[in-house]
């Protein structure tokens, strides 16, 4: 019986397939999305990273790409009929607010490496702050986290809110003299040699002693990956974690009082300035701590968010009339790229 479906299983499918315009991927209600959006989509979250990607894997990663503008479409056909599309000033304001800490040609330089025009950029600006809008609406709204929530929360995890030892919350702007280091920050900031490093972590140090901002600073020259785009945060280190740190390094780090930046710190990559945010003692945290209840408050909202979210999205994709044309086609090849 199997062997005598297999034949009509193609047939369909590629009946399915043809129905639709052969530019377009997929089919939304009334509105389609084509292969040319999904190529560009892809071309701007890869940044050229593909070097030895196979067929099957390029092939996943744009599947998974129009998936997620299938997911857009959806939300903001949703949008649009709820009345909530952002409107033109709120897209100038976040275009602007974008561009804000580059120069004029920094900002073309990084639309040209993502393969976007400003009118592109605007665009998905458009359709992500209305979309948020209807985010907030329909989920964030109906989020109501109690204090009775917060007390069970406590009373069923108070043991994680025991801390074994101290902990410090620690910043940093790291600046390093490899000419060849990845380096991931808002202005694509690279010091080449050790000289320039020098130079580059003096002004940063002169910049915070005229009252700039640490985060924004991290954000815009720091080097380091894991931290920059979190404005330098490290997050909480347990006193253990420093224990094969340099000697004199450990002991400036726990001298520093919160609120504290440090002086320019040689270490064998480069330089730092550190950032103390705030330590905590051992010892258990109390429910009446403002900063548990905060930190409780979070997790529980993330949970109800995440879940709320989960549902909206597939009772939106079950209302939703959708044709995805690439994954007929990719069924109907046995997997054969044919794009």
């Amino acid at each position: 019986m199997q062997i005598r479906y297999l034949p009509l299983l193609a047939l369909g499918l590629a009946g399915c397939r043809s129905s639709l315009s052969p530019d377009v991927a997929a089919k939304v209600n009334d509105r389609v999305i084509t292969y040319a959006e999904v190529e560009k989509v892809y071309k701007s979250q890869n940044l050229g990273n593909t070097e030895g990607a196979s067929a099957d894997q390029t092939m996943i990663q744009k599947m998974e790409v129009l998936r997620t503008l299938i997911d857009n479409e959806i939300m903001l056909q949703r949008s649009e009929k709820a009345g909530l599309m952002a409107t033109d000033s709120e897209v100038d304001a976040k275009f602007s607010e974008l561009k804000s800490p580059y120069t004029k040609e920094e900002f073309e330089k990084q639309l040209k490496n993502r393969n976007l025009s400003a009118e592109d950029l605007k665009f998905q600006l458009r359709r992500d702050l209305s979309i948020q809008k209807l985010i907030n609406k329909e989920i964030t709204s109906r989020i109501n986290i109690t204090d009775a929530d917060v007390s069970q929360f406590y009373a069923a995890n108070r043991k994680s809110f025991n801390l074994s030892e101290s902990q410090v919350h620690l910043a940093q702007i790291v600046v390093t003299p490899a000419p060849d280091a990845a380096v991931r920050n808002l202005k694509n900031d690279k010091a080449q040699n050790d000289e320039q490093a020098k130079r580059k972590i003096q002004a940063i140090e002169q910049r915070l002693k005229q009252g700039e901002d640490f985060a924004m600073l991290a954000q815009n020259y720091s080097e380091d990956q894991a931290s920059s785009s979190n404005g330098g945060d490290l997050g909480f280190l347990p006193e253990s974690a420093f224990e094969k740190m340099n000697p004199e390094l450990r002991k400036l780090v726990f001298a520093m009082q919160p609120g504290e930046i440090s002086q320019i710190v040689a270490t064998p990559d480069g330089y730092r300035i550190l950032r103390m945010m705030s330590k905590e003692p051992a010892g258990q945290r109390e429910l009446t701590d403002p900063r548990v209840q905060q930190s409780i408050r979070e997790t529980l909202l993330n949970r109800k968010d995440q879940l709320l979210r989960s549902a909206y999205y597939e009772i939106a994709r079950n209302e939703a009339k959708v044709v995805n044309a690439e994954a007929k086609s990719v069924m109907a090849s046995a997997g054969k790229p044919t794009k």
